[in-house]
């Protein structure tokens, strides 16, 4: 593939300003998450909506304890997983447009959602991250299975898994025109919104990215030798095939957590890595926390401007987002493929 052919990275800033960068792309966070949470359609004031949030009894607690601070949260824990989970697939893959979306992760787990929402609209509510988090794992199992040939190179990776994405994407499709009477409730989770989301939805996928994150950080090193290629990383003693699926699959269960509680939100696994790996170069154990927070940046970013926008109607995130990561894919279409 022409994308594999990608330019030599060019940092943006010299690389030992991690911490640095850490400390203020973090304090950012914090500071947007604050402003984030005053920002409804009931107009809330800054200060008591952050006093709320930190446990004081006011007028404004239940508004901002059962939805401002949920949605905050899980802009924080979303734009973790998926910046982190994209991070490994592009490094993995070695596809700088790679990203859960490529290996069908988020169309797999939008067929899960669609069957729960259009076939079993009855169904209870908790059952739908359920369905979501196990079809983007099938979907992944489909890819790896009909990629493998004596192993599963990058490549059949990404064109299986783009195949595979079509096909659910065929399958939500024809689901929506076969039940059209729930069919709202459905587009919105195929689109990605917080819209509605509590304090249990942070607690269902808290503990994947707690888990998970540092699960894929321990594999950093091993991550940059699948890097310099499979024969390369071979002859350096490394366990290419069973590295790679199992990196793969962590990855996986990341991104279909994240996606089951916010739906189909897209374009932050791709997006954020690449301003990582600008900021600080290619190295996995420098650029991944680093894109988890540009993640977090992003979601928090898309969150309150689909609430502000146009109040007191909720712009779905993933709205935002993809008309952040649009453009931006646009733009490395036109300076990696030649």
């Amino acid at each position: 593939m022409a994308v594999l052919a990608a330019r030599p990275l060019r940092p943006w800033v010299v690389a030992p300003t991690l911490p640095v960068l850490l400390a203020v792309l973090g304090g950012a966070a914090v500071v947007l998450s604050i402003f984030s949470l005053a920002i409804s359609g009931a107009h809330l004031p800054l200060w008591p909506a952050l006093q709320a949030a930190v446990g004081a009894d006011n007028r404004y607690g239940p508004v901002i304890r059962n939805s401002q601070l949920p949605r905050v949260l899980l802009c924080w824990v979303v734009g973790c997983s998926l910046g982190v989970a994209g991070g490994v697939t592009q490094g993995v893959i070695r596809n700088p447009l790679a990203s859960p979306d490529v290996i069908g992760v988020s169309k797999g787990a939008g067929v899960g959602a669609a069957l729960l929402l259009l076939v079993l609209p009855t169904a209870p509510v908790i059952a739908i991250p359920i369905a979501a988090f196990s079809g983007g794992l099938l979907a992944f199992v489909a890819v790896y299975l009909f990629a493998y040939r004596q192993g599963a190179s990058p490549v059949r990776l990404a064109l299986t898994g783009i195949a595979v994405g079509a096909i659910c994407d065929s399958i939500v499709r024809f689901l929506l025109v076969k039940w059209p009477i729930d069919i709202n409730a459905a587009l919105i989770w195929l689109v990605g919104s917080l819209y509605g989301r509590t304090q249990v939805d942070v607690l269902e996928v808290l503990p994947w990215m707690l888990v998970l994150t540092p699960a894929l950080l321990f594999f950093a090193h091993r991550l940059d030798v699948l890097g310099l290629g499979d024969d390369l990383a071979i002859g350096l003693g490394e366990p290419v095939e069973r590295t790679r699926l199992v990196t793969l699959l962590l990855a996986v269960s990341l991104a279909s957590a994240a996606v089951a509680v916010a739906g189909a939100i897209g374009f932050v696994g791709l997006v954020a890595p690449h301003i990582a790996r600008r900021l600080v170069g290619g190295q996995h154990l420098r650029y991944l926390p680093l894109s988890a927070l540009v993640g977090v940046l992003l979601m928090l970013i898309a969150d309150s401007l689909g609430r502000g926008i146009h109040p007191p109607l909720d712009v779905p995130a993933g709205l935002i987002t993809a008309l952040i990561g649009g453009p931006f894919f646009l733009y490395l279409l036109a300076r990696i493929v030649r």
